[in-house]
């Protein structure tokens, strides 16, 4: 959809690019960010880094769900974003020649690890992610504990299964329940289409090519997405017929106020549960474990690691811009006030010296990769048309779990929604 807007827009404005972007004759940084929840603090870096260089630096963050249309209608005006997001392979090869090569950049020399780098066909780094996240069953341990287990109790699905529908039965002695609601609202339903979506893709895909969008999938491994949602939706104190309103603030909400054990969701959590100004909870009380669904060997995997955030310098930019853009990025992984930032807002960087993070999400995941777990990678965002697909799929759950659908039209959403989307995609159809 990003590719044949940036078309349209291109075919429309054509004179407008070659006269704006082009050629402007002095260096500006124009930051178009994608996370609302950190936009003042790269507001406030910007400010500082202006003050002390005197070049200018631009913040602007698009509202949620509305990336995509903000950065097609921003990449063709005269003042355009110098620096930009893309989420994943499929957003890069949508974004056609916009994107600069950070091969031999300072910037680049500044990366520990180039595993979360967006590359060119003849290896050019045209994404460089600046965060690693993580997702997994976030897990209120003081309350497990009240409850008779410990973490140690829970290494595989059965494992997980029985605490928590011994849990469930026990809710209204306890005062807790097993699971936060499984909202299918808009603002929570990417945590089931998107991120659970990914032990069964990953299943299937880890006996082909996890690194490569397949055409189709045959979904044999969907009964591991089953084994979950039956266990979200059966030991939650929400009804399974209240999905759809159930939001995502919902689901926090009953966690960080200790009504339920376990909550799905990432390492992005961790500041809010733990804001005294909101919830409070104990760092010592936190922790995330693997998602277990009854995949084989899942006993030795760790959390769902990867990231959706890559900058993009944008090539259609003048020279000054691009230089410009290239320096402030340095300056940010390299002062302390940028290092304090990112370490702050988004917790691992794969900067070089840059600052531990506080997180305990963050280690957890470094725990069990020190017991020799491997983490399991995101391949969910190689999902065709990926709003779509998740629709489809969203759709059928809500349908599956009021009791008015079948679980073979969820299975149906994720095959053939896959297929058609895929073909719809690349102009097969």
């Amino acid at each position: 959809m990003l590719r044949k807007m940036i078309s349209l827009a291109l075919a429309m404005s054509f004179m407008l690019l070659l006269c704006g972007c082009n050629t402007q004759k002095e260096g500006y940084v124009y930051y178009l960010n994608f996370k609302p929840e950190a936009d003042s603090a790269w507001q406030e870096l910007a400010k500082e880094y202006t003050e002390r260089t005197g070049i200018q630096v631009k913040v602007v963050t698009a509202a949620s769900n509305t990336y995509d249309d903000t950065l097609s209608a921003q990449l063709n005006k005269t003042f355009c974003p110098t620096l930009f997001i893309c989420n994943n392979a499929q957003g890069l090869e949508d974004l056609g020649d916009y994107p600069y090569d950070l091969r031999n950049t300072a910037l680049a020399e500044r990366l520990e690890s180039t595993e979360y780098c967006l590359w060119g066909e003849s290896g050019e780094m045209y994404g460089m992610g600046f965060c690693y996240e993580a997702y997994g069953i976030i897990t209120n341990k003081a309350l497990l504990k009240q409850a008779g287990y410990s973490i140690e109790d829970i290494q595989n699905f059965e494992d997980l299964k029985s605490a928590a529908e011994d849990i469930h039965s026990r809710s209204e002695i306890l005062g807790f329940d097993a699971f936060t609601s499984s909202g299918l609202d808009p603002s929570s339903s990417w945590r089931f289409s998107g991120h659970l979506s990914n032990m069964p893709l990953y299943y299937e895909l880890l006996e082909t090519d996890l690194y490569s969008q397949p055409s189709e999938i045959n979904g044999d491994h969907l009964y591991l997405y089953k084994n979950i949602w039956d266990l979200y939706i059966n030991n939650s104190g929400t009804s399974r017929t209240s999905l759809t309103t159930a939001t995502g603030n919902m689901a926090e909400e009953e966690f960080g106020s200790g009504k339920a054990v376990f909550f799905q969701n990432g390492t992005w959590e961790y500041s809010s549960l733990t804001d005294p100004e909101k919830y409070g909870i104990s760092p010592d009380d936190l922790t995330m474990i693997p998602i277990y669904c009854g995949g084989e060997g899942e006993e030795n995997n760790a959390l769902c690691c990867g990231t959706e955030n890559y900058w993009i310098v944008n090539s259609k930019a003048s020279p000054e811009s691009i230089n410009a853009t290239l320096d402030f990025l340095l300056w940010v992984v390299t002062s302390e006030e940028g290092k304090m930032m990112l370490s702050s807002e988004f917790g691992v960087t794969p900067f070089k010296d840059s600052i531990p993070t506080e997180n305990v999400f963050f280690n957890a995941e470094k725990e069990y990769e020190g017991q020799g777990k491997h983490p399991v990678p995101w391949v969910f965002c190689m999902t065709p048309n990926t709003d779509v697909w998740r629709e489809g799929v969203t759709s059928s759950l809500a349908e599956y779990s009021s009791g008015i659908g079948t679980w073979d039209a969820v299975e149906n959403a994720f095959v053939s929604g896959w297929r058609f989307q895929y073909r719809l995609e690349h102009g097969i159809m």
